[in-house]
């Protein structure tokens, strides 16, 4: 049941995320900086060793290893499909792109919260930590939702219905893992996938969009914040 409370947390974080973008676009670098960190240290320092941990008990360690490149060059592979990505320094505007951007956001964001329902399926340390992943993503995937609609020529009104979508989509996602239970022998490759893209979005969304027009220098100092905080909780929960 606690796992709806952090389904909702998830929800809010992306709200939030959105209200962020409408309100104060200019400090949103810092805060981007800080969940690349986040993002980063979730990846590394707590499903990686659980993937390996768990993974190696019924599977070889190349195959954790390529269920990890997979997760990451999957997620590069469909980005590149839907041209998730745009810059702030295009000046054309797509309509479309705005709508399958916005789209494909809202559809991570059920992933992340099948990523919560999934993490508490391997144990309750490995729940909590995605979460905490899921919060600080799923904070920037608000922004990023609001951001690419308004940006693609889409209304004040447009951008809010979608935060709204993409708001609703972790709890739809923590929902749905209560239809089925991962076998033991499997959790550690699906962890391995999640490592995978989770770098990706780290390295190619985050760490990008935090340095837009920006100084480096306290965004990075921010990203190795982010780092840092996750490694600490890693080690206290």
């Amino acid at each position: 049941m606690i796992i709806f409370y952090f389904a909702l947390a998830a929800s809010a974080a992306t709200f939030i995320g959105g209200l962020f973008a409408l309100r104060f676009r200019d400090k949103l670098h810092l805060i981007l900086g800080f969940s690349a960190g986040a993002v980063a240290g979730v990846a590394l320092f707590d499903l990686l060793p659980e993937a390996i941990e768990l993974g190696t008990k019924y599977h070889s360690a190349s195959m954790v290893s390529l269920l990890i490149a997979l997760g990451f060059f999957g997620y590069l592979i469909l980005d590149r499909l839907i041209l998730l990505h745009t810059h702030e320094e295009d000046d054309e505007v797509n309509a479309p792109r705005g709508f399958f951007g916005a789209l494909t956001l809202s559809a991570h964001s059920f992933l992340d919260g099948m990523a919560i329902g999934i993490g508490f399926q391997a144990s309750p340390a490995v729940g909590l930590i995605v979460t905490a992943a899921v919060l600080t993503h799923d904070f920037s995937d608000g922004i990023n939702t609001v951001n690419l609609v308004l940006r693609n020529g889409g209304s004040w009104r447009t951008a809010f219905r979608w935060l709204l979508v993409d708001a609703i989509a972790p709890i739809l996602g923590v929902c749905s893992t209560v239809l089925f239970h991962i076998p033991d022998s499997y959790i550690g490759l699906v962890l391995a996938v999640f490592v995978g893209t989770f770098l990706y979005l780290s390295a190619s969304d985050l760490i990008p969009e935090s340095h837009h027009r920006h100084p480096r220098v306290f965004t990075t100092l921010m990203t190795l914040l982010g780092a840092f905080v996750l490694y600490v909780i890693v080690h206290l929960v």
